[in-house]
């Protein structure tokens, strides 16, 4: 099953466990949202969901180009392939400075992860996969360099599971409530 998939199998390895990880995560956010649901509502009122909108658009974006990638590497257009992947890192790179400018709007509040349960919770899931942006960008990078058909459904698979799980983290945490 698993040499069915495209790219390395160890990566789907890693890939599932970031998945369980974020869906455990993600029922944390959720069951906590249910217990107070006042706590919440306050919090997401506080939240920019046309950022959290934005950065959705950007990784959907950067997925395709990745998707893109791969097709130009298997059609052997090396120069595409490289270009490709570096618009997928540049709207990586978009992403992380949206993020980072939204958290520098919430400490300019005075709203940090101590602030109240929403908050910690928003900021250790948000951040947990601000990290993986960046994981995925290096390992773009990387895959880049070696430009192989392997290597860059490898790294892409990788950057897809960090897609899915912002356009599930998305509503979770900035609409649904």
């Amino acid at each position: 099953m698993l040499s069915d998939l495209p790219g390395h199998p160890m990566m789907w390895v890693l890939i599932l466990t970031e998945i369980v990880t974020f869906g455990l995560l993600f029922i944390t956010f959720a069951v906590t949202g249910a217990v107070h649901p006042e706590v919440f509502a306050a919090g997401r009122a506080q939240l920019d969901p046309t950022l959290g909108g934005m950065n959705t658009i950007i990784l959907i974006t950067s997925g395709w180009l990745a998707a893109l990638a791969v097709e130009a590497c298997a059609a052997e257009r090396r120069r595409r392939t490289r270009l490709l992947v570096a618009g997928a890192i540049l709207l990586g790179c978009a992403f992380a400075a949206v993020k980072i400018a939204e958290y520098a709007a919430k400490r300019r509040m005075g709203i940090g992860l101590e602030t109240d349960m929403f908050f910690t919770l928003y900021f250790l899931l948000t951040g947990f996969h601000l990290m993986h942006v960046v994981l995925g960008i290096v390992i773009l990078a990387a895959v880049a360099l070696d430009a192989s058909l392997e290597s860059l459904k490898t790294g892409t698979a990788f950057w897809h599971m960090v897609d899915l799980v912002w356009v599930v983290m998305f509503p979770l945490v900035y609409l649904v409530g």
